[in-house]
């Protein structure tokens, strides 16, 4: 992490919400589903594509859950109402599975059936470490009902590669990434090459099996090597996507895009922006730079 990035993350925690506000402004929807919409249709319009996200997660009680569920429900309804190229990503917490995971189970089966029904997908996004077996195990019970659900993996946990080798048997849909979360040192790499060798090995274990994946990074490394073994393996294109978070390297995203490949971005809105924009900052020091420079015009 450079001194510049270290110095970003030190003062976010002492920032007002409104100065939040004005890095997060970019790299989040807006507050309601409607501005959302109006965003997905603009990059819908380029030919790109979209996972939205209603913010919100590790609710206090069943009521915020439910809640949340309603939330996710609409966003589906709307989707199919104006025909985007959109799917959805929940998490698991917001859902209650801090709370109980049979409940967190039959809510998230309501969003996995509505999607159903109109010929969507729900993405589990992964959080922390605590919640990774219990969100597979959440996958592996809706896999036997549902094909229209995937999850999230992260390269930095060491587990992962393991995972995956037995994820795959059940056909997983996949989203590849780096991971956000500071995980204990003895289960997750720290070093940014581990990470990247990790994050290739698994990439690697999935397109071989066959199985879909979304390759979520902002590494350009990565996704040389990406293009690189997509070559090498004869992969077809309805078997992979790449992905990204909104706001961040607009350029690569173009690129990607101008070169026939098909790209999703991650659309995150809802009044919980201001934990988001929080939470990324602190925890993706890279991007926290780049919002910087992008304000102050560092180059």
């Amino acid at each position: 992490m450079s001194f510049f990035n270290k110095i970003i993350v030190a003062i976010v925690r002492l920032m007002p919400k409104a100065v939040v506000g004005i890095f997060s402004r970019k790299y989040i929807a807006g507050e309601s589903l409607e501005e959302a919409v109006q965003l997905v249709k603009n990059l819908n319009s380029k030919g790109i594509y979209v996972t939205m996200d209603v913010l919100g997660e590790s609710i206090g009680d069943k009521e915020e859950a439910i809640d949340a569920k309603e939330k996710c429900l609409e966003v589906l309804e709307t989707i199919n109402k104006n025909n985007l190229k959109a799917n959805l990503s929940l998490k698991p917490t917001q859902m209650g599975l801090n709370l109980d995971e049979n409940f967190a189970y039959e809510q998230i089966e309501q969003i996995v059936q509505k999607a159903k029904e109109i010929n969507n997908f729900i993405r589990l996004d992964m959080e922390d470490s605590p919640y990774t077996d219990k969100t597979f195990n959440l996958l592996k019970r809706l896999r036997k009902e549902f094909d229209n659900v995937g999850v999230v993996i992260q390269a930095k946990l060491k587990r992962t590669y393991d995972d995956v080798i037995e994820l795959n048997k059940i056909e997983t849909n996949y989203r590849l990434c780096k991971g956000i979360y500071i995980e204990p040192v003895n289960i997750s790499y720290r070093d940014k090459q581990m990470i990247r060798d990790h994050y290739l090995k698994i990439l690697e274990a999935i397109l071989k099996n066959g199985n879909y994946v979304g390759i979520a990074t902002h590494d350009e490394y990565l996704i040389e090597k990406a293009y690189q073994m997509i070559k090498t393996l004869n992969i077809p294109k309805d078997k992979f996507e790449f992905q990204m978070l909104l706001g961040v390297r607009e350029d690569l995203r173009d690129k990607i895009n101008s070169e026939g490949y098909k790209i999703r971005i991650y659309v995150p809105f809802g009044k919980d922006w201001y934990a988001y924009s929080v939470r990324r900052l602190q925890e993706n020091p890279q991007i926290a730079g780049h919002v910087f420079r992008n304000i102050f015009s560092f180059k």
